[in-house]
Parts: structure tokens; sequence; C-alpha cells
């Protein structure tokens, strides 16, 4: 695998890591004496609109990811640490997503 590969596979994997992690934000909803189970999955709607935003956003950073580095001739250590910055960006994705889901 050539050097492009690894820092392609690399980013691959924190791009599913913070996929997954944005899901694993919402909860399974308690059922209350007030209503059924539909009223407390209506109930978490923002962590719903907050995971599928997220989602599109990693999603569409993935997108452009895998299209920028189709045009990388070679990978050098900038590159490397410039990458390293953008998975920085995308691994920290679900805490915001989790705070706007909690005060939307």
């Amino acid at each position: 695998m050539n050097e492009s590969g690894r820092v392609e596979a690399f980013s691959d994997g924190v791009f599913a890591i913070a996929i997954t992690l944005l899901i694993l934000e919402i909860k399974v909803p308690q059922v209350g004496e007030h209503g059924g189970l539909w009223h407390a999955l209506g109930a978490q709607w923002p962590s719903y609109a907050a995971y599928v935003v997220s989602f599109l956003v990693i999603g569409i950073m993935w997108i452009n990811h895998h299209q920028l580095f189709s045009y990388v001739a070679r990978v050098d250590r900038t590159l490397m640490f410039l990458n390293l910055l953008v998975l920085m960006v995308v691994a920290a994705v679900p805490w915001p997503t989790a705070m706007l889901a909690e005060y939307l």
C-alpha cells in the first residue's frame, strides 16, 4: 500500500468512528406514566435532527476528503499534519452534536 493509501485508510477509520459516535449519543427513551413509547420517541426529536445534520456534515467532509486525495501525487510530512488537523475537527463533531441536541 502506498503512503497515500495509508493516510486515506487511517482517515476513513476516523470518519467511521466519528459517525458511529453520533448515533451512540441517542439514548433509548424512558417511557413515563404520561405517554407511551411513541410520545417518548417524539420527545427526542432534537437528538434525531442533530444526528442527521451532523451525519451529513461528516459525510460531506468525507466526500471532499476523498476527492482531494484523488489529486494527491505524493504524501509528505506537511500534508500528514494538515490531514491530522482535518481529522481533529472531524473527531470533535460528536461533541457539538450532543450539545445541540441537548439545548435545541
